[in-house]
């Protein structure tokens, strides 16, 4: 606990320090493990210093039968995850846990810091501050739906906590889900408090050929059943499914939808590389991001049919996030995004001069912009990770 207290001490220092500088255009660059160095803006300002979190580590409390841990910000994923999976549980929503090498940062496309680069393995305070989620995202939430309390170093050196341990115990609750995706916008992550779910006792993948109209026709059918569907991906013409829950469940819904059954051994390694993104669709897009191509996020609709852009696509969540990479200009893409309801994300790129997030409506900028005054008046923390005003 000393080391703990040495550490939050430190940051705080460290806060309090940047502020006494802010004259001078000095701002703080959080970093975790390094694993999304490559995701969100570049950060903008002027002298940067590195604010490392690692050294606040460690699971905190773990209750396995209140299905809620609560770690500090620097614990490796892996290390959480190993100890959940040493009681038969696990974050239900797969948090991507991505290289952090060097190669993987220019495969990124360098583009800033803002999480670091190459320090090595994920923690959870990058998990909850990326706010990404893998291929169960659609069947059991994201991050922010599992995230029942934070406590946060803010830009004016003061530590808020906010939210619980339970779901009942719902006092600054949202404050705290706020900070799933933030990019450290708002201030530095100190620790969370997460429900965990049990790992599921059955799970079967199967696989189907389908071109891209019928996969996502498919989907939205077996969505509206009362089927244990719990992640779907489709490339090149082949539709997978993952089905999860009781054995009875998993059994009756794979004799009633037939396809080729995956060996698990294999299924396993095949949704880890999806949710890693170390599958051949993203390392083929990680090497065309190195020419002219980018790697787009969409989140669309799951009932929204075939896009129409040319490039190499993937669909999961049931048809409501595909992945495309493409050539194509940056506005062709938003407004295709646009016109079906949904978004798009610029999630590699070696050029990121036309935005990484999609334009805030007036409305929605202003509610950003008075959250970042809040929290983060000076502007101390990743100036311009999430939009460049911000």
């Amino acid at each position: 606990m000393a080391r703990t207290d040495a550490a939050l001490a430190r940051l705080i220092d460290q806060v309090q320090t940047a502020r006494a500088k802010r004259s001078e255009g000095a701002w703080l660059d959080i970093r975790g493990g390094g694993t999304k160095a490559f995701y969100g803006e570049a950060p903008r300002g002027g002298a940067r210093e590195v604010l490392d979190v690692r050294p606040l580590a460690g699971i905190s409390s773990y209750e396995p039968t209140e299905l809620v841990v609560t770690a500090r910000a620097g614990t490796p994923l892996a290390e959480l995850e190993a100890a959940l999976a040493g009681k038969g549980q696990c974050l239900a929503f797969e948090p991507p846990r991505f290289a952090s090498s060097a190669a993987e940062s220019g495969a990124a496309g360098g583009a800033g810091s803002g999480m670091g680069s190459g320090m090595g393995g994920g923690t959870v305070g990058g998990m909850v501050a990326a706010g990404l989620a893998g291929p169960a995202r659609a069947a059991v939430g994201g991050v922010r739906d599992f995230v029942l309390g934070a406590s946060l170093l803010n830009g004016r050196a003061e530590v808020l906590s906010f939210g619980g341990q339970v779901m009942k115990n719902v006092a600054g609750y949202d404050v705290s889900r706020v900070l799933a995706g933030s990019l450290g916008m708002l201030g530095v992550i100190l620790e969370v408090s997460l429900k965990v779910l049990p790992v599921p006792p059955a799970t079967a993948t199967l696989r189907f050929e389908a071109d891209e109209d019928d996969a996502i026709r498919r989907l939205n059918t077996w969505g509206g059943q009362p089927l244990p569907l719990n992640a779907s991906a489709w490339w090149e013409r082949t539709l997978v499914v993952r089905l999860s829950g009781a054995a009875a469940a998993v059994q009756a819904a794979a004799r009633r939808l037939g396809g080729e059954v995956i060996e698990p051994g294999m299924a396993a390694r095949f949704w880890d590389g999806l949710r890693d993104h170390r599958d051949e669709f993203f390392t083929s897009a990680a090497q065309a991001v190195q020419g002219a191509a980018s790697l787009w996020r969409i989140g669309v609709p799951p009932t929204t049919p075939p896009l129409g852009l040319p490039g190499e696509q993937l669909i999961e969540w049931g048809g409501a996030q595909r992945w495309l990479c493409t050539g194509v200009p940056a506005a062709a893409v938003r407004d295709a995004a646009a016109a079906v309801g949904g978004h798009a994300t610029l999630f590699r790129a070696r050029d990121k001069g036309a935005g990484v997030f999609a334009p805030l409506a007036p409305a929605l900028a202003k509610i950003h912009r008075d959250l970042k005054l809040a929290f983060d008046p000076e502007r101390l923390f990743n100036p311009g990770r999430v939009h460049p005003e911000l």
